[in-house]
């Protein structure tokens, strides 16, 4: 079994201690790949559109995104983590996210995201957990990710680890404990399914492609698809 771990951040606070904790069962029964933002992707993306138009191997930042994509297209399970910034996942993560764009199922899925599983941990403290998951489950879901949970958690108290109650440090890691139980006894040599929202979205952008076909065929992203045989009878789930 392969784990690839963002991490939305290189501190090692709370978000870091609750990453350890879930990742904990599945030390020595899986093989874990983690990136730290911003070190592992330090740039950000400049909107240039050449993974657009071109080639995404063309980026500026290929050298990183690459690295990072053949981690994640290789994982049985992803797992990101965020602290709240302002109501959101970092900078970092954001930035890290946007070098993906090419990714999303308006333009060049790869067939290896679906059927994968996902799991986001983010951490507040007060409020913004909720929305930073969402950064994040936004993009997964858009590159085709169907199963996605997530964990998040309302400090309430302090942003350091041994400050935090432990009454409270106890229930976060009871709930990430199970959440790890759920993960690791899944059958990884098979494929989730993939929800009806996913196929939806994906026979939306088929005809979106069709489309642009029609009008281009030399178009990058229609040449991909019907490269593909997802303009015929192909289908990235089966």
């Amino acid at each position: 079994m392969k784990i690839t771990v963002i991490n939305g951040t290189e501190k090692k606070g709370v978000t870091y201690k609750l990453k350890e904790i879930f990742l904990e069962p599945f030390k020595g029964k899986a093989e874990i790949t983690e990136f730290y933002l911003p070190r592992d992707c330090p740039s950000f993306c400049s909107g240039c559109t050449t993974c657009f138009l071109k080639d995404q191997h063309l980026c500026k930042d290929a050298e990183y995104i690459q690295k990072i994509e053949k981690a994640l297209l290789e994982a049985d399970l992803l797992v990101f983590t965020s602290p709240a910034y302002v109501f959101h996942a970092t900078g970092a993560m954001k930035a890290m996210l946007d070098h993906f764009g090419y990714r999303w199922m308006p333009h060049r899925p790869a067939k290896e995201m679906f059927g994968k599983r996902a799991f986001i941990i983010t951490q507040c403290l007060g409020a913004g957990g909720n929305s930073t998951a969402k950064d994040i489950k936004d993009s997964l879901s858009w590159w085709g990710v169907s199963y996605i949970r997530k964990r998040s958690f309302r400090l309430m108290s302090d942003i350091k680890w041994d400050k935090i109650p432990e009454k409270n440090r106890a229930k976060m890691t009871s709930s990430l404990t199970k959440d790890a139980t759920r993960f690791l006894a899944m059958d990884y040599s098979k494929k989730t399914g993939t929800n009806l929202i996913t196929k939806c979205k994906f026979y939306a952008v088929r005809m979106l492609q069709t489309d642009l076909g029609k009008a281009d065929p030399e178009y990058t992203d229609y040449k991909y698809w019907k490269e593909n045989g997802w303009i015929d009878g192909v289908r990235p789930w089966k």
